[in-house]
């Protein structure tokens, strides 16, 4: 690769993570191909300097255009991602999220044998210690199932010469350091998104999900990891899986928990608008509790996290809502 511009595939480009880690990648002097359908992306997040291909990832004609070039390494991001949404359709997700990454898989790998493949923490069973990668699998809800099929999928494609990382995201937020992105969604469900959204739009009342779960306080506990931080864990991967070979899966996370009362009231803390909690009854494949063991990818890549401060989360996603909204981003 000495004199050479690496070349990544990022799949899923114009979504949240995705268009926050093709912004990494630039700023790190790769080349960065996009693939996205916009169902739920935008094509003003995709950075100029990428190479955009609007359409399915799993089309061979656009990978036919795409591979025309030397790609060195696939970032798999593209998916559908809703819990609920996944419950009352859950062929879409299988179809999307497992069946269309098959049809993709069995394409690329003639031309490429580098991809990173970004994957959940909610194909865990849910457990009052941290997760480790071998803690117990207990997916409760489709889209959980329809990236565990696919992880198992990729597995199997080990013997053909594939090196592959997992990488099982816990709940992710914030913004780029910059705000040149974030997340943009009209159908918030993630609790930091919709804290953000309901404070700037100035709604008053903020539904909780369940206060009967056995935890200290009834509600459910989550890690999260700023998205900066995650891209940070993509980036230091890169030369690992291009120098040798790699068959790796691993947590990405923070490896401590907070409940929603918590980061509802930290939030409002922090808020210029202050939010007033309705109880409402726990959202059907929601999970009690998920907290990593992230000292496996800590001693493989050296990971230091830099975000790690549950204010700073919530200071960046608070900071990109109030961007979006003023300059009404759709």
């Amino acid at each position: 690769m000495k004199n050479k511009k690496i070349n990544i595939l990022l799949t899923g480009g114009a979504g949240y993570i995705g268009s926050v880690l093709a912004q990494h990648l630039l700023e790190k002097n790769y080349n960065v191909f996009v693939i996205d359908n916009l169902t739920t992306g935008h094509v003003s997040l995709v950075p100029k300097k990428c190479i955009f291909f609007q359409g399915d990832f799993s089309s061979k004609r656009i990978l036919k255009e795409v591979f025309k070039n030397r790609i060195d390494i696939i970032v798999h991001m593209a998916a559908y991602i809703e819990v609920e949404e996944s419950i009352k359709k859950k062929r879409k997700y299988m179809d999307n999220n497992y069946k269309k990454f098959k049809i993709f898989l069995k394409f690329t790998n003639k031309y490429c044998k580098n991809i990173i493949f970004a994957s959940t923490a909610s194909v865990y069973k849910s457990k009052n210690k941290l997760i480790k990668e071998n803690s117990i699998i207990d997916p409760i809800n489709p889209y959980a199932e329809s990236k565990l099929q696919a992880e198992n999928f990729l597995i199997s494609f080990a013997e053909k010469k594939i090196n592959y990382v997992i990488l099982r995201f816990f709940n992710v937020a914030g913004a780029h350091k910059k705000l040149k992105s974030g997340l943009v969604t009209n159908k918030p469900t993630h609790l930091i998104k919709r804290l953000c959204v309901f404070a700037v739009k100035k709604k008053k009342n903020f539904s909780i999900f369940g206060n009967s779960y056995n935890t200290p306080d009834g509600t459910a506990i989550r890690d999260y990891i700023h998205v900066s931080d995650l891209c940070n864990i993509i980036l230091l991967t890169i030369p690992k899986i291009l120098k040798k070979r790699v068959s790796k899966i691993f947590n990405c996370g923070y490896g401590k928990g907070f409940s929603v009362k918590e980061v509802f009231e930290k939030f409002n803390k922090l808020s210029d608008f202050k939010l007033k909690p309705i109880i409402k009854k726990a959202r059907k494949g929601d999970v009690k509790i998920l907290v990593s063991n992230s000292n496996k990818i800590k001693k493989f890549l050296n990971w230091k996290p830099q975000f790690n401060n549950l204010s700073l989360i919530l200071k960046s996603s608070i900071r990109w809502e109030k961007k979006i909204k003023q300059e009404n981003f759709k």
